[in-house]
C-alpha cells in the first residue's frame, strides 16, 4: 500500500440462461452505485481462487449455482481517490433461472441484449460494447 492507496480485485459474472443475462439492482442504500444494475459478483478474498470466488459471490448474491466458462474482459476504475478496483468479468452459465436475492440487491432481471444496454450503468455498458459482450452467441 503506497501512501494509503489500495488496489482491490473484483470478480463479476455475465450469467447467461436461455440467451438472457442476469442483472442485479443494487440496494438504494448502497454507498457505491445505489439503485444501479450490474452483473453479480464481488471482492476477491486474499488467497482465494478466482473461479471459486466468482461462484461464491454469485451464490451469495443470487442463490444461483453457475458454471464458469471463460474470462471475457478485465478493466479497472478509481472508486475514489485512494481506491483502485480491477474487475475481471467472466462468462458463466446457469442451469436455472431461479434467483434468491441477498440484501445487497433489491431486484433482478433476466435481460436480452437490448434490455442490457438500457439497464446497465454507462461504465459497464461501455465495457460490454468495447469488449464485444453484446456480440456473444450465448446472448439473444
Amino acid at each position: 500500500m503506497a501512501g494509503g492507496k489500495t488496489t482491490g480485485v473484483a470478480v463479476k459474472g455475465l450469467v447467461v440462461h436461455e440467451g438472457k443475462a442476469l442483472l442485479l439492482k443494487r440496494s438504494d442504500y448502497d454507498p457505491f452505485g445505489a439503485g444501479q444494475y450490474e452483473f453479480p459478483g464481488g471482492r476477491l478474498e486474499f488467497g482465494e481462487d478466482l473461479e471459486a470466488a466468482l461462484k461464491r459471490e454469485i451464490m451469495e448474491e443470487a442463490g444461483l449455482p453457475v458454471t464458469v466458462e471463460r474470462l471475457l474482459y478485465a478493466d479497472g476504475f478509481l472508486k475514489h481517490e485512494r481506491r483502485h478496483v480491477v474487475v475481471l468479468t467472466w462468462l458463466c452459465k446457469a442451469q436455472s433461472d431461479k434467483v434468491t436475492l441477498s440484501n445487497e440487491h433489491t431486484a433482478f432481471v433476466w435481460a436480452d441484449k437490448a434490455r442490457m444496454k438500457t439497464l446497465l450503468t454507462p461504465f459497464i455498458a461501455r465495457d460490454c460494447e468495447r469488449f464485444g459482450v453484446y456480440e456473444l452467441p450465448e446472448l439473444k
